[in-house]
């Protein structure tokens, strides 16, 4: 469960710092015989900063649930 919480942590506070993920895509638009041609779209997906608030308190609340198992 400690795993799960530093995962938890590590991922809400990434969510806060970048505020969303990004990727290029690529997309063929001509494409006859020999001759291709495509283009490469940068798209991003938002991730709004509560996400990432929950993300952190969840993962405290587990770190200390399974503090107090033992």
């Amino acid at each position: 469960m400690k795993i799960a919480a530093i995962v938890l942590i590590v991922v809400g506070v990434i969510a806060l710092a970048y505020g969303g993920i990004s990727y290029t895509k690529e997309k063929k638009v001509l494409d006859v015989g020999p001759l291709q041609a495509s283009t490469k779209t940068r798209e991003t997906i938002p991730l709004p900063p509560v996400l990432g608030v929950v993300a952190i308190a969840g993962g405290v609340v587990l770190l200390v649930v399974s503090g107090r198992k033992r």
